[in-house]
């Protein structure tokens, strides 16, 4: 898997039963409050813009979830990043939700929140999954107009406190000059180390320390999640509860060529499947029922086809062919002529060729129209173009007319981080590790089926390799869903999706007085 060109996209109804109407049109947010006035984040200096590192204002305000209304506090701000010198050389944008009718928080469980790219901005997660507020879409994660956003009935606010992270150079967040030190920040391990020495900072300006605490993160925000499970226990001695890793890259999990190549059939099987491209006998099966059967092929049979390249026999070559063919909607000619070993652009591109479309990466239930239907890849990501039409405007409406933060400063989707080193990632492995030392730590492992880019079959096995004692496996649960890389855009997956992180963190928050043993 390319980690480089992982989008960090590493991206919605009242549960009240009496108002089945407000259920299904949840209603807009509650004008908020300030409790300081509206303070611009930069000041000019001959007319420059100059970057505030260390600012924030905080708003008051409702929200119904899962038919109960309460109080919660929003801030959005900026919080210092210092070198070994105490220099400030960044600012980190975050915007932090907390139930303000709660006043004993040392049981009160505490998220943070990553998105991926790397390079993205957290406002995947932050205005369509866990977050207080819901961006304007469809039921299927599809745009509409007029843009922007309403209360979040399946927000997980109820249960925890969240705070949502910009990494440097994302939404607001940035260096205090451009020609500042990026190898502090744009690589694999710099880009672990700064934020757990934030996150310290954090976690005490906020006095949070006696906390639950939990690190969730999607795409290649899963690569930084697992990191710092193990770098805030080891450089800043904090102990997590949970980690949620929301459709995972590789973790820098090893696959070789071969095994790569055989285990994107699953998800060729799943995408296959949901455009009715698979043969009578498995169309007529559901979902899950099906992939437990392309699962087992791809283990069992197809990864020591592909491993024995050319000393393979002719009939089992046609035999693996027919079977690739059957499971995936691609023709034995294609599959035959790139020798077992067909690539997800080409997939993406040769699937639906004969209807004259393409499917899409990140979610391969969208449609795209190319230029030409020859070639061996789309010409473009139809999902993200749909996607970026769908949250560039509530975002910045968001910050600016609810949460009273003013800036003129842009806010980055997605922003200059290139190059990024990518060498000495171990993640995976250190996930693993901080497994093995803090027993208090469990791992929820969420994938869409239809997601080309981090795909589930791709998550499980990292699974396997983070264990591979087998000794870990009742603190790692896996749960997947018929949508792609944001599943929770689909609204029946937005539902069980946060259901599902808020019973990960009942189930992870012991009572008081459990000691952490094995």
């Amino acid at each position: 898997m390319n980690l480089t060109k992982i989008s960090g996209i590493s991206i919605v109804l009242l549960l009240c039963t009496t108002l089945l109407q407000a259920q299904q049109r949840p209603a807009e947010p509650a004008k908020p409050k300030p409790e300081a006035p509206a303070t611009k984040t930069e000041s000019k200096e001959s007319g420059n813009l100059v970057f505030n590192p260390d600012q924030a204002v905080t708003t008051s305000h409702e929200v119904t979830i899962k038919g109960s209304r309460f109080p919660y506090k929003a801030t959005a701000g900026t919080m210092p990043v210092w070198d070994e010198e105490g220099k400030t050389i960044a600012g980190l944008f975050y915007t932090y939700y907390e139930r303000s009718d709660v006043k004993d928080r040392s049981m009160r469980p505490l998220v943070i929140s990553f998105n991926g790219g790397p390079g993205s901005a957290s406002v995947w997660m932050h205005i369509a999954y866990t977050g207080p507020v819901l961006l304007n879409i469809d039921d299927e994660g599809y745009p509409v107009q007029p843009y922007g956003y309403k209360e979040n009935p399946y927000s997980i606010l109820d249960v925890a406190d969240i705070v949502f992270v910009d990494p440097v150079n994302t939404g607001y967040s940035r260096m205090m000059s451009k020609d500042g030190p990026r190898s502090k920040f744009f690589g694999v391990n710099a880009d672990i180390k700064y934020l757990a020495e934030w996150i310290n900072t954090f976690v005490t300006r906020n006095n949070r320390w006696a906390s639950p605490k939990f690190l969730i993160g999607e795409s290649y925000g899963t690569t930084r999640v697992s990191g710092l499970a193990l770098e805030l226990q080891e450089s800043q001695w904090m102990y997590f509860n949970g980690v949620v890793l929301v459709s995972p890259t590789d973790l820098g999990i090893e696959r070789g060529a071969p095994l790569d190549a055989a285990l994107r059939l699953p998800y060729f099987a799943a995408t296959a499947w949901y455009h009715k491209k698979l043969p009578a006998d498995l169309q007529q099966k559901d979902l899950d029922a099906m992939l437990p059967e392309v699962e087992n092929f791809t283990m069992n049979e197809l990864v020591p086809a592909i491993n024995k390249g050319g000393l393979i026999a002719a009939a089992e070559r046609k035999a693996i062919v027919a079977k690739m063919a059957r499971y995936s909607g691609i023709s034995e000619t294609v599959i035959s002529q790139n020798n077992l070993d067909v690539s997800t652009n080409l997939f993406w591109k040769e699937l639906l060729r004969d209807s004259g479309y393409t499917v899409g990466r990140l979610d391969s239930r969208y449609k795209g129209v190319d230029l030409r239907d020859a070639g061996d890849r789309p010409d473009y990501n139809s999902e993200l173009t749909s996607w970026l039409h769908s949250f560039t405007p509530p975002i910045n409406m968001y910050l600016r007319q609810e949460l009273n933060y003013k800036t003129d400063f842009k806010y980055n989707l997605f922003g200059p981080v290139h190059p990024w080193d990518q060498s000495n990632n171990h993640t995976g492995r250190d996930l693993g590790d901080a497994m093995r030392m803090n027993p208090y730590l469990n791992v929820m492992v969420q994938s869409g089926y239809f997601d080309g880019a981090c795909d589930y079959f791709n998550a499980k096995y990292n699974m396997w390799q983070i264990d591979p004692t087998g000794k870990l496996k009742d603190r790692m649960s896996f749960q997947g869903y018929r949508s792609g890389h944001m599943m929770y855009l689909r609204r029946e997956d937005l539902q069980s999706s946060n259901e599902h992180i808020r019973e990960f963190i009942k189930k992870s928050v012991l009572k008081p007085g459990t000691p952490a043993r094995f």
